[in-house]
């Protein structure tokens, strides 16, 4: 039988209230002056570093910032978590929640579209976490990744590298409307030039100093995949490689089976990588420990 005192003590601990972990938590005025209403979430671990690096995290469609968090596939709060960076979980306001990647407003800098929004959380979380603006990445998987392909094309100059699984180059699902399917692009049948790829890049930010700095790029793409075919792997390395001013069809480097059995790494100089799971559909599952280490993490 419990103690008069021991009983006591066992019902003011099942009653008191206790302190909560870090938690997602959405910022609602992120200072946001673009026409999309893309809304902002964040994730500041318990043990974030002073000045921390940030990463922003881009969910596919059918998703939505909470869901892509809670997706246990996900390893970015996990990553989070271990090195003390912030996360920021930008959420789709678009029908189907895919990103909008086929507007010109969106593919446009300060275009006032989806990724001029999040370029906004990018400059409200430098500013309101103490991140480091040297130390800002961008990560997504499927439609997340055609965003960030899209943010490396917008606003280079607030992003050090990107690590996309399973995307598209930057201007391939143009279109007349907001967040459009395009059937040519996702089959792979839009086919151009490095030359082309690149200019069309170049020109989502025309004013942009052509010895500016941008981010470097690694692409992820799976050979089974039914979703977003193949092809547009090349089609993303020959943008960024053009971009670089690299040649596509040279890799300067190539390693099989890295970072795991079944999959070939090939660089392309110091600032283009890609990464093609042969046997993998879509996507290819997010891999922690090498997007951090190209984003030297």
């Amino acid at each position: 039988m419990l103690s008069t005192t021991l009983l006591a003590g066992l019902m003011a601990a099942a009653t008191a209230p206790f302190a909560l972990g870090a938690q997602l938590t959405q910022v609602p005025n992120y200072n946001n002056d673009a026409t999309s209403q893309a809304q902002m979430w964040v994730y500041v671990p318990d043990n974030v570093v002073e000045n921390p690096p940030l990463v922003v995290v881009l969910h596919s469609c059918q998703s939505s910032a909470q869901a892509y968090f809670q997706n246990a596939a996900i390893p970015w709060k996990q990553g989070s978590d271990g090195k003390g960076y912030v996360t920021v979980w930008p959420s789709s306001p678009n029908s189907g929640t895919c990103w909008d990647v086929s507007s010109t407003a969106s593919l446009t800098r300060d275009g006032g579209g989806d990724s001029t929004a999040i370029g906004n959380m990018i400059a409200f979380a430098l500013t309101e976490y103490g991140a480091d603006p040297a130390r800002v990445y961008v990560t997504g998987g499927s439609s997340g990744a055609m965003m960030a392909n899209v943010l490396a094309a917008t606003y280079p100059d607030r992003i050090a590298a990107v690590s996309a699984y399973s995307g598209v180059a930057a201007g391939c699902f143009r279109g007349a409307g907001v967040a459009q399917w395009n059937n040519s692009c996702s089959g792979g049948q839009s086919v151009a030039s490095a030359e082309a790829w690149g200019a069309e890049a170049r020109a989502m930010y025309p004013d942009y100093a052509a010895d500016g700095p941008r981010p470097r790029m690694q692409i992820w793409h799976g050979g089974a995949d039914t979703t977003i075919a193949p092809q547009n792997y090349q089609e993303e390395i020959k943008q960024w490689t053009d971009v670089f001013g690299v040649d596509a069809d040279a890799p300067t480097a190539e390693t099989q089976n890295y970072p795991q059995a079944g999959y070939v790494t090939s660089d392309y100089g110091e600032n283009v990588q890609g990464i093609f799971a042969q046997s993998v559909g879509h996507s290819v599952p997010s891999n922690l420990t090498a997007s951090e280490l190209w984003f030297g993490l």
